[in-house]
Protein backbone atom coordinates (compact mmCIF):
# COMPACT_ATOMS: atom_id res chain seq x y z
CA UNK A 1 0.00 0.00 0.00
CA UNK A 2 3.32 2.31 0.65
CA UNK A 3 4.59 1.57 -2.39
CA UNK A 4 1.21 1.79 -4.48
CA UNK A 5 1.19 5.85 -2.68
CA UNK A 6 4.12 7.05 -3.64
CA UNK A 7 4.19 5.88 -7.32
CA UNK A 8 0.50 7.21 -7.21
CA UNK A 9 1.78 10.71 -5.64
CA UNK A 10 4.12 11.69 -8.42
CA UNK A 11 4.65 12.71 -12.12
CA UNK A 12 7.99 11.56 -12.69
CA UNK A 13 9.30 8.38 -12.56
CA UNK A 14 11.42 7.24 -9.85
CA UNK A 15 14.40 5.10 -9.44
CA UNK A 16 14.49 1.90 -7.35
CA UNK A 17 17.10 3.53 -4.91
CA UNK A 18 14.88 6.86 -4.80
CA UNK A 19 11.43 4.15 -3.96
CA UNK A 20 14.01 2.77 -1.66
CA UNK A 21 14.39 6.01 0.18
CA UNK A 22 11.30 7.34 0.74
CA UNK A 23 9.22 3.97 0.97
CA UNK A 24 8.49 2.31 4.48
CA UNK A 25 9.94 -1.18 4.85
CA UNK A 26 12.70 -1.02 2.30
CA UNK A 27 15.21 0.29 4.75
CA UNK A 28 15.22 -2.89 6.68
CA UNK A 29 16.73 -4.64 3.41
CA UNK A 30 20.26 -5.81 5.13
CA UNK A 31 21.64 -5.61 1.60
CA UNK A 32 21.24 -4.32 -2.11
CA UNK A 33 20.93 -7.97 -3.44
CA UNK A 34 18.35 -8.29 -0.64
CA UNK A 35 16.25 -4.56 -1.52
CA UNK A 36 16.49 -5.49 -5.36
CA UNK A 37 14.66 -9.00 -4.70
CA UNK A 38 12.24 -7.40 -2.52
CA UNK A 39 11.75 -4.65 -4.91
CA UNK A 40 11.51 -7.08 -8.01
CA UNK A 41 8.23 -9.39 -5.98
CA UNK A 42 6.48 -6.20 -5.31
CA UNK A 43 6.59 -5.22 -9.17
CA UNK A 44 4.82 -8.92 -10.13
CA UNK A 45 2.49 -8.55 -7.13
CA UNK A 46 1.51 -4.73 -8.65
CA UNK A 47 0.99 -6.12 -11.75
CA UNK A 48 -1.01 -9.94 -10.96
CA UNK A 49 -3.03 -7.18 -9.12
CA UNK A 50 -3.78 -5.23 -12.54
CA UNK A 51 -2.10 -2.05 -11.12
CA UNK A 52 -0.72 -0.28 -14.35
CA UNK A 53 3.16 0.70 -13.43
CA UNK A 54 4.57 2.48 -15.78
CA UNK A 55 8.40 2.17 -16.32
CA UNK A 56 10.39 5.47 -17.99
CA UNK A 57 13.05 7.96 -17.53
CA UNK A 58 12.73 11.40 -16.68
CA UNK A 59 15.11 12.81 -19.57
CA UNK A 60 17.11 12.06 -22.34
CA UNK A 61 20.28 11.97 -19.93
CA UNK A 62 19.12 9.58 -17.41
CA UNK A 63 20.57 5.92 -17.51
CA UNK A 64 18.70 4.24 -15.23
CA UNK A 65 14.51 3.43 -15.17
CA UNK A 66 12.01 4.88 -13.03
CA UNK A 67 8.60 3.73 -12.26
CA UNK A 68 5.10 5.62 -11.75
CA UNK A 69 1.40 4.62 -11.59
CA UNK A 70 -0.60 6.56 -14.00
CA UNK A 71 -3.78 7.90 -11.94
CA UNK A 72 -5.97 8.08 -14.61
CA UNK A 73 -5.36 4.32 -15.59
CA UNK A 74 -5.20 3.71 -11.86
CA UNK A 75 -8.25 5.09 -10.31
CA UNK A 76 -11.55 3.22 -11.20
CA UNK A 77 -14.40 5.59 -13.08
CA UNK A 78 -17.79 5.82 -11.76
CA UNK A 79 -19.99 2.64 -11.92
CA UNK A 80 -23.53 2.62 -11.98
CA UNK A 81 -25.23 -1.30 -12.44
CA UNK A 82 -29.01 -1.36 -13.07
CA UNK A 83 -30.87 -3.92 -10.61
CA UNK A 84 -30.62 -7.07 -13.83
CA UNK A 85 -26.65 -6.11 -14.25
CA UNK A 86 -25.98 -6.07 -10.20
CA UNK A 87 -27.76 -9.84 -10.51
CA UNK A 88 -25.62 -11.09 -13.33
CA UNK A 89 -22.40 -9.92 -11.12
CA UNK A 90 -23.38 -11.76 -8.30
CA UNK A 91 -24.04 -14.56 -10.49
CA UNK A 92 -20.62 -14.29 -12.46
CA UNK A 93 -19.59 -14.56 -8.73
CA UNK A 94 -20.47 -17.52 -8.16
CA UNK A 95 -20.06 -19.12 -11.43
CA UNK A 96 -16.32 -20.29 -10.81
CA UNK A 97 -15.43 -23.44 -9.42
CA UNK A 98 -12.00 -23.29 -10.05
CA UNK A 99 -9.59 -21.53 -6.93
CA UNK A 100 -7.66 -19.51 -9.84
CA UNK A 101 -10.78 -17.87 -11.08
CA UNK A 102 -12.75 -17.73 -7.69
CA UNK A 103 -10.50 -15.91 -6.34
CA UNK A 104 -10.55 -13.65 -9.45
CA UNK A 105 -14.26 -13.21 -9.00
CA UNK A 106 -15.03 -12.41 -5.41
CA UNK A 107 -11.87 -9.94 -5.57
CA UNK A 108 -14.28 -8.30 -8.32
CA UNK A 109 -17.10 -8.01 -6.00
CA UNK A 110 -14.68 -6.07 -3.65
CA UNK A 111 -13.13 -3.21 -5.74
CA UNK A 112 -16.83 -3.02 -7.06
CA UNK A 113 -18.20 -2.62 -2.63
CA UNK A 114 -15.38 0.25 -2.36
CA UNK A 115 -16.43 1.66 -5.58
CA UNK A 116 -19.69 2.30 -3.60
CA UNK A 117 -21.55 0.09 -5.98
CA UNK A 118 -23.27 -2.38 -3.84
CA UNK A 119 -24.19 -6.32 -5.21
CA UNK A 120 -26.55 -8.22 -3.70
CA UNK A 121 -24.98 -11.62 -3.60
CA UNK A 122 -28.28 -13.27 -2.97
CA UNK A 123 -29.85 -12.13 -6.22
CA UNK A 124 -30.70 -14.99 -8.63
CA UNK A 125 -30.46 -17.43 -5.62
CA UNK A 126 -32.61 -19.68 -7.46
CA UNK A 127 -29.94 -20.75 -10.00
CA UNK A 128 -27.00 -21.80 -9.05
CA UNK A 129 -24.39 -21.61 -11.75
CA UNK A 130 -20.98 -24.05 -12.00
CA UNK A 131 -18.13 -23.85 -14.51
CA UNK A 132 -15.84 -26.33 -13.55
CA UNK A 133 -11.93 -26.30 -14.37
CA UNK A 134 -10.26 -29.67 -13.06
CA UNK A 135 -8.21 -30.15 -15.97
CA UNK A 136 -4.60 -29.71 -14.49
CA UNK A 137 -3.47 -27.97 -17.03
CA UNK A 138 -6.42 -25.30 -16.93
CA UNK A 139 -3.97 -23.16 -14.53
CA UNK A 140 -0.21 -23.16 -15.91
CA UNK A 141 -2.03 -22.37 -19.48
CA UNK A 142 -4.40 -19.36 -17.91
CA UNK A 143 -1.63 -18.13 -16.78
CA UNK A 144 0.98 -18.07 -19.91
CA UNK A 145 -1.81 -16.64 -21.86
CA UNK A 146 -2.11 -13.51 -19.29
CA UNK A 147 1.49 -13.42 -19.52
CA UNK A 148 1.71 -13.83 -23.39
CA UNK A 149 4.47 -17.06 -22.88
CA UNK A 150 4.83 -19.94 -25.54
CA UNK A 151 4.12 -23.46 -24.06
CA UNK A 152 5.29 -26.78 -24.62
CA UNK A 153 3.31 -29.82 -23.52
CA UNK A 154 2.55 -33.48 -24.50
CA UNK A 155 -0.95 -33.91 -26.38
CA UNK A 156 -3.10 -36.92 -27.13
CA UNK A 157 -5.07 -36.42 -30.65
CA UNK A 158 -7.28 -38.91 -29.20
CA UNK A 159 -7.28 -41.14 -25.95
CA UNK A 160 -5.76 -44.07 -27.80
CA UNK A 161 -3.15 -42.29 -29.68
CA UNK A 162 0.63 -41.66 -28.38
CA UNK A 163 1.12 -38.27 -26.76
CA UNK A 164 3.00 -36.06 -28.78
CA UNK A 165 5.47 -32.60 -27.61
CA UNK A 166 3.73 -29.40 -28.52
CA UNK A 167 4.88 -25.86 -29.34
CA UNK A 168 2.17 -23.75 -29.05
CA UNK A 169 1.76 -19.61 -28.88
CA UNK A 170 -1.89 -19.55 -26.45
CA UNK A 171 -4.35 -16.90 -27.25
CA UNK A 172 -6.59 -18.02 -24.82
CA UNK A 173 -8.41 -21.11 -23.19
CA UNK A 174 -12.20 -21.76 -23.88
CA UNK A 175 -14.94 -23.71 -22.30
CA UNK A 176 -17.04 -24.82 -25.38
CA UNK A 177 -20.48 -27.83 -24.82
CA UNK A 178 -18.53 -28.70 -20.78
CA UNK A 179 -14.80 -29.16 -21.99
CA UNK A 180 -12.23 -26.72 -21.87
CA UNK A 181 -9.90 -26.07 -25.44
CA UNK A 182 -6.70 -24.15 -25.53
CA UNK A 183 -6.51 -22.17 -28.88
CA UNK A 184 -3.58 -20.76 -29.96
CA UNK A 185 -0.84 -20.87 -32.98
CA UNK A 186 1.24 -24.06 -33.63
CA UNK A 187 4.24 -23.58 -34.21
CA UNK A 188 5.12 -27.33 -35.28
CA UNK A 189 2.54 -27.47 -37.33
CA UNK A 190 2.75 -23.41 -38.03
CA UNK A 191 -1.50 -23.54 -37.62
CA UNK A 192 -3.74 -22.57 -35.53
CA UNK A 193 -5.36 -25.25 -33.72
CA UNK A 194 -7.51 -26.15 -30.76
CA UNK A 195 -6.44 -28.63 -27.88
CA UNK A 196 -9.00 -30.48 -25.49
CA UNK A 197 -7.45 -30.09 -22.02
CA UNK A 198 -8.25 -33.54 -21.03
CA UNK A 199 -5.61 -34.89 -23.37
CA UNK A 200 -2.92 -32.66 -22.41
CA UNK A 201 -0.29 -34.20 -20.08
CA UNK A 202 1.63 -32.44 -17.45
CA UNK A 203 3.59 -30.78 -17.04
CA UNK A 204 3.37 -27.44 -18.88
CA UNK A 205 6.05 -25.42 -19.00
CA UNK A 206 6.01 -21.68 -20.17
CA UNK A 207 9.07 -20.67 -22.02
CA UNK A 208 10.51 -17.23 -23.49
CA UNK A 209 10.00 -13.85 -22.44
CA UNK A 210 6.77 -12.01 -21.13
CA UNK A 211 4.56 -10.37 -23.71
CA UNK A 212 6.20 -12.84 -26.87
CA UNK A 213 2.90 -13.90 -27.93
CA UNK A 214 0.30 -11.75 -29.79
CA UNK A 215 -3.34 -12.48 -30.47
CA UNK A 216 -4.08 -11.53 -34.45
CA UNK A 217 -6.39 -8.99 -34.45
CA UNK A 218 -9.94 -9.92 -35.22
CA UNK A 219 -9.71 -13.26 -33.90
CA UNK A 220 -12.36 -15.01 -32.58
CA UNK A 221 -11.33 -17.89 -30.08
CA UNK A 222 -15.25 -19.30 -29.82
CA UNK A 223 -15.78 -19.62 -33.93
CA UNK A 224 -12.42 -21.55 -33.80
CA UNK A 225 -13.06 -24.20 -31.08
CA UNK A 226 -16.77 -24.35 -32.59
CA UNK A 227 -15.46 -25.21 -36.26
CA UNK A 228 -12.81 -27.52 -34.62
CA UNK A 229 -14.70 -29.51 -31.48
CA UNK A 230 -18.21 -28.75 -33.55
CA UNK A 231 -20.43 -31.18 -34.91
CA UNK A 232 -19.61 -32.12 -38.53
CA UNK A 233 -21.09 -30.23 -41.51
CA UNK A 234 -24.96 -31.76 -42.72
CA UNK A 235 -24.45 -34.06 -46.04
CA UNK A 236 -27.82 -34.43 -46.14
CA UNK A 237 -31.04 -36.05 -45.47
CA UNK A 238 -32.07 -39.58 -44.16
CA UNK A 239 -35.59 -40.41 -44.46
CA UNK A 240 -36.44 -43.49 -41.99
CA UNK A 241 -39.88 -45.06 -41.61
CA UNK A 242 -40.10 -45.93 -37.88
CA UNK A 243 -42.67 -48.00 -35.84
CA UNK A 244 -45.72 -46.84 -33.78
CA UNK A 245 -44.52 -46.50 -30.53
CA UNK A 246 -40.72 -47.02 -31.18
CA UNK A 247 -37.55 -45.59 -31.49
CA UNK A 248 -38.32 -42.75 -28.89
CA UNK A 249 -34.69 -41.28 -28.96
CA UNK A 250 -34.60 -41.21 -32.28
CA UNK A 251 -37.68 -39.15 -33.15
CA UNK A 252 -36.11 -36.55 -30.58
CA UNK A 253 -33.79 -36.28 -33.02
CA UNK A 254 -35.45 -36.58 -36.10
CA UNK A 255 -38.80 -34.28 -38.12
CA UNK A 256 -41.77 -36.63 -38.20
CA UNK A 257 -43.09 -35.72 -41.56
CA UNK A 258 -46.06 -37.79 -41.35
CA UNK A 259 -47.54 -41.13 -41.09
CA UNK A 260 -46.93 -44.26 -42.71
CA UNK A 261 -47.88 -48.28 -43.07
CA UNK A 262 -44.98 -50.57 -43.68
CA UNK A 263 -44.94 -54.21 -44.33
CA UNK A 264 -48.54 -53.95 -42.44
CA UNK A 265 -47.71 -51.94 -39.53
CA UNK A 266 -48.54 -48.44 -38.45
CA UNK A 267 -45.44 -45.76 -38.24
CA UNK A 268 -44.31 -42.53 -39.31
CA UNK A 269 -41.57 -41.10 -41.49
CA UNK A 270 -38.75 -39.25 -40.09
CA UNK A 271 -36.03 -37.14 -41.28
CA UNK A 272 -32.39 -37.24 -40.41
CA UNK A 273 -29.80 -34.94 -40.27
CA UNK A 274 -27.04 -36.65 -42.24
CA UNK A 275 -23.48 -35.41 -40.11
CA UNK A 276 -21.57 -38.49 -39.90
CA UNK A 277 -23.40 -41.43 -42.41
CA UNK A 278 -21.31 -44.01 -39.61
CA UNK A 279 -23.43 -43.14 -36.87
CA UNK A 280 -26.48 -42.30 -38.05
CA UNK A 281 -26.52 -45.94 -38.99
CA UNK A 282 -25.71 -47.42 -35.90
CA UNK A 283 -28.66 -45.38 -34.39
CA UNK A 284 -30.59 -46.90 -37.02
CA UNK A 285 -29.34 -50.35 -37.07
CA UNK A 286 -29.67 -50.63 -33.28
CA UNK A 287 -33.36 -50.99 -33.33
CA UNK A 288 -33.75 -53.72 -35.98
CA UNK A 289 -37.10 -54.17 -37.44
CA UNK A 290 -38.56 -51.36 -35.96
CA UNK A 291 -36.62 -48.97 -38.38
CA UNK A 292 -36.26 -49.13 -41.79
CA UNK A 293 -33.93 -46.82 -44.27
CA UNK A 294 -36.19 -45.40 -47.39
CA UNK A 295 -33.08 -43.38 -48.49
CA UNK A 296 -30.34 -42.59 -49.23
CA UNK A 297 -29.70 -46.01 -50.76
CA UNK A 298 -26.11 -45.95 -48.91
CA UNK A 299 -27.29 -45.85 -44.76
CA UNK A 300 -29.67 -48.70 -46.08
CA UNK A 301 -26.82 -50.59 -47.07
CA UNK A 302 -24.30 -49.79 -44.11
CA UNK A 303 -27.69 -50.65 -42.16
CA UNK A 304 -26.95 -54.01 -43.65
CA UNK A 305 -23.35 -54.25 -43.29
CA UNK A 306 -23.59 -53.56 -39.63
CA UNK A 307 -26.38 -56.04 -39.22
CA UNK A 308 -24.08 -58.87 -41.01
CA UNK A 309 -20.90 -58.10 -39.28
CA UNK A 310 -23.30 -58.39 -35.60
CA UNK A 311 -24.77 -61.85 -37.12
CA UNK A 312 -20.82 -62.96 -37.89
CA UNK A 313 -19.54 -61.67 -34.65
CA UNK A 314 -22.62 -63.88 -32.89
CA UNK A 315 -22.23 -67.01 -35.20
CA UNK A 316 -18.53 -68.07 -34.36
CA UNK A 317 -18.37 -70.48 -31.94
CA UNK A 318 -17.08 -69.47 -28.52
CA UNK A 319 -14.44 -71.28 -26.73
CA UNK A 320 -15.61 -74.20 -24.32
CA UNK A 321 -15.56 -72.76 -20.40
CA UNK A 322 -12.83 -74.59 -18.63
CA UNK A 323 -13.88 -77.78 -16.63
CA UNK A 324 -12.06 -78.17 -13.00
CA UNK A 325 -12.09 -82.03 -13.02
CA UNK A 326 -9.64 -84.03 -9.93
CA UNK A 327 -8.61 -80.69 -8.63
CA UNK A 328 -6.80 -79.89 -11.87
CA UNK A 329 -8.67 -77.66 -14.61
CA UNK A 330 -9.49 -78.76 -17.98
Amino acid sequence: MNLVLCLLSTRQFLTAERIRAIVPGYANATSDEAFFRMWERDKAELRDLGIPLETGRRSMFDTVDGYRIARQDYELGDVELAPDEAAAVALAARLWDSPELAGAARGALVKLRAAGVEVDESAGMGVEPRVSATEPAFAPLLAAVQAGRVVTFEHRPNPTADARLRTVEPWGVVSWRGRWYLVGHDRDRDDTRCFRLSRIEEPVSAVGPTGAVRVPDGTDLVALVRRTAGPPPVTGVARVWVAAGRAVGLRRLGRLTGPMEHGGRPGDVLELELRNPETVARWVGGHGPDVVVLEPPELADAVRQGWLAAARAHAEPLAPAPVEVGGGVR
